[in-house]
């Protein structure tokens, strides 16, 4: 008997239709962070010229919180850092589609991690809301 070399398995069309709507699904959940990473950003960037543009055209009549700033690099930051934590995730389940690794394994899920941030984020601004006629 000759050992003739092994010809791989054809793959299952249904596993390959499968495995590319994992990676459609993947695709939108990434443009969906971008989204929500961008309103972020943009928010934080809002709140902090909104407050620079009041500051200049009332002078020193209006003392402004000075935790209007750090809320607006807190938004910019979360923002960026959920971006960046999305792209990772991204690249990370396209690995395992590639591989063919599809078991299911609990992990934390980032939209809970913003969910919380941004929660922390709103009690500081109330906070801040709440207090500031009391400092000024």
């Amino acid at each position: 008997m000759t050992d003739s070399p092994a010809t791989p398995p054809l793959p299952s069309p249904g596993t390959e239709l499968a495995k590319e709507r994992n990676r459609a699904a993947e695709e939108r959940t990434l443009m969906a962070w971008i989204r929500t990473s961008l309103s972020l950003i943009g928010f934080g960037f809002g709140i902090d010229r909104i407050v620079a543009a009041i500051q200049v055209s009332l002078g020193d009549a209006v003392n402004p919180v000075r935790l209007t700033r750090i809320l607006g690099l807190s938004f910019v930051a979360l923002g960026t850092f959920a971006m960046l934590y999305a792209a990772f995730d991204h690249r990370t389940q396209l690995q395992r589609i590639q591989r063919n690794d599809l078991i299911y394994v609990s992990r934390h899920s980032p939209t809970l991690v913003v969910a919380y941030v941004l929660a922390l984020l709103g009690g500081v601004a109330f906070l801040g809301i709440l207090v500031s006629p009391f400092i000024g």
